[in-house]
This record gives C-alpha cells, structure tokens and sequence, in this order.
C-alpha cells in the first residue's frame, strides 16, 4: 500500500479520532475504555509541539497517524521521547509503521533526541512484536497498571537507543 506522509494538522481532526477511537472500542492497543471527544485532538497537537506528527495517507484517506512527544516536562530529560502510533487494520504489516518510525528516528536525531520509549498494553503483542523487531528492548514493566474490558495488562516499556 503505497502511501504518503504528511504533517498533523487541524484538518486532519476527525479521521484521527475516528481511527483513535477505533482502537478504544475494539482492541487493548489504546488505553481509553470509552471513546474520546474532540478535544483530545487539540492536547495531542499541544503535546506534539515541536516534535514530529503525521498522519498516513493512502490517496486521500487518512489510514494512520503517529507522533513523537516529550517523554518528561523536565529539559533535563529532552534527550528522550515517546512515540505512539495508529494504523488502521487494513494499513498494518504493510510496512507504514517502519517507514513512519525511520522517519522519525532521523529527525529525532536532528533534534538532540538519542532515546525513544514506546508505551505498550501487554494485551498488545503485535506491537511489542513490532517494536523489538525494530530495535526496542524491553526496559520497564508496570504489572497490572491498568484493567480494560474485564482484563488486566501491564504496562511495557520499550526503548530504542539513537
């Protein structure tokens, strides 16, 4: 599936929340028990701020997007970043995610950043299986952190050193 990357933008509001949301209400991948409104679209810009966000386009379908973002508000702790993505169903193992992650690695770089987290439901293994197959080590795990749908999961964090 050939598709083009384009910067997180206003525009790009509902096809975000609509594959966000997707994930909320029908796997382990996004932490959310209930959809979220609209507004969650302007702190995710707020949050990105500086950092790279895109969204994958397939033509003029948005089936995908991604971000790095501070992983701590203190500047002593700039060198590190987390990154979050979503690729519809359709759009996974078709390779959007690893060109959207070396993307991001070399920006990442350009901006100082030499340590990128990846924050990981352990009811998600496709993408722990993603990650690791992408250079990330598992570094920390938080047991039972959170309960969704009737079910606990841990919290796994990866890590890849730039």
């Amino acid at each position: 599936m050939p598709v083009d990357l384009e910067e997180l933008c206003p525009s790009h509001r509902q096809p975000v929340m609509d594959i966000f949301n997707y994930y909320v209400q029908n796997s382990q991948a996004a932490f959310p028990d209930k959809p979220l409104p609209g507004p969650f679209f302007d702190r995710l810009l707020e949050m990105t701020r500086g950092y790279p966000a895109v969204v994958a386009k397939d033509g003029s379908r948005v089936v995908g997007f991604a971000f790095l973002h501070p992983f701590h508000f203190a500047g002593t702790l700039r060198r590190t970043a987390e990154i979050s993505y979503f690729l519809m169903p359709e759009a996974s193992g078709k390779g959007i995610g690893t060109m959207i992650l070396n993307r991001f690695v070399e920006q990442a770089i350009a901006q100082g950043i030499d340590s990128i987290l990846a924050t990981i439901s352990s009811l998600n293994p496709e993408s722990i299986e993603f990650h690791r197959k992408n250079g990330f080590q598992e570094c920390g795990r938080l047991c039972r952190a959170g309960r969704k749908g009737g079910e606990d999961y841990d919290i796994v964090w990866m890590q890849r050193m730039l």
